[in-house]
């Protein structure tokens, strides 16, 4: 989840952010009015806006932390922590595959392969027509010149991602045509290190995209598995496959500019704040309001993730006695 959380719910995700954008657009519609196009089912859409709008801020978090869990866990096998590097896998797996699949699943997240493909074209649109190129220009005005340059490419990335997902609703829509193939994976690895680059702006527009890089991994990998069960191996493989892009290129490229990963122990103790912000604090008042409007299933959800976060901030503290 979100592991600068002493920032009081961070200022992008604090907007409800419309379901089939992946990042944090200024102006976000909420959930229960979609722009992508989604059907929603009808249990959904009686859910309260509010009830939405916290789900989606929970998964933006939890698909973050699932994501810079990763790459602490490599930090940890960098150290020779392996302990340490399990924990923080076995718990980036349960961020990923229980938490987030679980509020996706309440939050009506997967439609049918056509609704999937529109929400994400919607995402992509956005990221190669106004967020990667405005995060571009910020930063060169900025003398971010690296960041300016990485953000192009990410943007021409994602106008490549685009055209492959209309092509493929062109297939699914029609039954006629291939779908095409996966793009490669230019992995880029993650060190432990500072931020590169110097403008407070620049560092918060990576902030922002990182989170989306790690929803659009986290929606896609569902999006391919719903695929894959209904006998789309091509359109599974083709989600599967840009979901590793934003992972395992786009989200790292931007980590390295913003200094995510420092030391096992600094990398523990930004994770132990950020499980209690989310143990004692969000999760506990998503639950309050979710009750207080009627979605009490919502609300069991937003508790027991709250009683996992909490046991996670005890394992990661514990682990961090045992590194002093």
């Amino acid at each position: 989840m979100r592991r600068f959380a002493t920032r009081a719910a961070l200022a992008c995700l604090s907007t409800a952010v419309a379901a089939a954008v992946f990042t944090c657009p200024e102006s976000a519609t909420a959930l229960s009015t979609p722009a992508d196009g989604v059907s929603r089912s009808a249990a959904t859409a009686a859910l309260d806006r509010q009830t939405l709008a916290d789900l989606d801020t929970a998964m933006h978090g939890e698909a973050y932390a699932s994501v810079a869990y990763t790459f602490y866990a490599a930090q940890a096998d960098r150290e020779k922590l392996p302990a340490a590097a399990g924990l923080y896998r076995k718990t980036a797996s349960v961020e990923l595959d229980e938490h987030f699949r679980e509020e996706a699943a309440l939050a009506g997240v997967v439609g049918s392969d056509a609704d999937n493909l529109r929400a994400a074209i919607a995402g992509e649109t956005y990221e190669t027509t106004t967020m990667y190129p405005t995060f571009a220009r910020q930063a060169a005005a900025d003398g971010d010149a690296n960041a300016a340059a990485l953000f192009t490419e990410i943007g021409k990335d994602e106008a490549r991602h685009l055209a492959a997902f209309r092509a493929a609703l062109t297939v699914v829509e029609t039954g006629r045509g291939q779908i095409p193939a996966p793009p490669s994976v230019d992995a880029v690895q993650v060190p432990a290190g500072g931020p590169k680059v110097h403008s407070a702006r620049t560092l918060a527009n990576l902030d922002t995209a990182m989170h989306g890089e790690a929803l659009a991994r986290a929606r896609y990998t569902l999006y391919g598995e719903h695929a894959a069960a209904g006998h789309r191996p091509a359109l599974a493989r083709l989600f599967q496959g840009i979901a590793q892009v934003e992972f395992r290129e786009h989200f790292a490229g931007e980590a390295v500019l913003y200094g995510l990963v420092g030391t096992t122990r600094a990398n523990l103790t930004k994770s132990i704040a950020g499980e209690r912000y989310e143990a004692e604090v969000m999760y506990p008042t998503f639950a309050r309001r979710a009750d207080a409007v009627g979605d009490h299933q919502a609300a069991r959800l937003f508790r027991d993730n709250a009683a996992d976060e909490a046991g996670h901030a005890k394992a990661f503290q514990e682990m961090l006695d045992h590194l002093r």
